[in-house]
């Protein structure tokens, strides 16, 4: 009994919003996870976009291992890029609203043709300079998050473990860092 109040105490204190947005978006990434694989018998994962979209412009042999998957893989890559498009246009402007969805602090709503959008207030300079890390962080990390965190954790992968646990104590030794500097957007 003391026990199971300690849990759900501890619960409560993690999630203080509760736990549906965050079941609701991982039963979404595992089920697209699923569909990717039964199509296509290959694991999903962001992080081969880059080579595989070479691979229609160049003949190295880096990138044309990727021929046979590239297809998918833009589709893949274009379906974040459009999901994102449409929740910003639906749900954070207010056309849509859900308790799923808490507004940000670090953006502002827009008007643009007749259509209200979020924007971040980060400045695009951050915005660049954080998707080239993310990069060469992927290619180091021989994958991402989807691939290593939803796939590789998911089929028991000794590798992917440990780099999602490398993941997560990067990224809070980074937050931390970054808060005790007083960044901000």
């Amino acid at each position: 009994m003391v026990t199971d109040l300690l849990v759900l105490q501890a619960a409560a204190e993690l999630f203080p919003n509760g736990v549906s947005r965050y079941a609701v978006g991982g039963l979404l990434v595992g089920l697209g996870a699923v569909v990717i694989y039964l199509g296509t018998g290959i694991p999903a994962g962001a992080s081969t976009f880059l080579e595989s979209t070479l691979s229609y412009v160049s003949d190295q042999s880096r990138f044309q291992q990727y021929v046979a998957s590239r297809d998918w893989r833009v589709v893949f890559t274009v379906g974040i890029i459009l999901g994102a498009a449409l929740f910003a246009a639906t749900v954070q402007s207010g056309v849509i609203t859900t308790s799923l969805y808490e507004p940000g602090t670090t953006g502002q709503l827009y008007e643009v043709a007749g259509v209200t959008l979020w924007l971040t207030d980060v400045q695009p300079w951050r915005l660049f300079l954080g998707g080239i890390l993310v990069g060469i962080g992927t290619r180091v990390g021989k994958g991402c998050t989807s691939g290593h965190g939803v796939c590789g954790v998911g089929s028991a992968s000794k590798t992917s473990i440990v780099g999602v646990v490398t993941f997560i104590l990067v990224a809070i030794g980074t937050a931390q860092l970054v808060a005790a500097l007083g960044v901000s957007p």
